[in-house]
């Protein structure tokens, strides 16, 4: 069954390379969607696929990279999926 997480991630999550670590693994998964700074500091993204995958994708969100220091993972979910195709590295928002 197909799920969708939208999270936003606070704490050192910028500069570390977040976004492409958090890319590379919900390609590894088979997850769709998408991940981008914030102008606040935070990191944005949006998983979907299978639940399972999902439920691990927002594990390793929760620790993030080496050089990452997460704070909290916001998962603001509740949104039904898209049926969106691949995952992209978005610009800051």
């Amino acid at each position: 069954m197909a799920k969708r997480a939208h999270v936003y991630i606070s704490g050192r999550v910028q500069g570390v390379f977040f976004r492409m670590s958090a890319a590379e693994e919900a390609r590894r998964l088979g997850l769709s969607g998408w991940v981008r700074n914030r102008m606040d500091g935070r990191v944005e993204a949006v998983f979907e696929g299978e639940a399972q995958a999902v439920e691990r994708m927002l594990q390793w969100c929760r620790q993030g990279p080496p050089h990452a220091h997460v704070d909290t993972v916001l998962d603001v979910s509740g949104e039904k999926p898209e049926g969106l195709a691949g995952f992209e590295v978005r610009s800051t928002a």
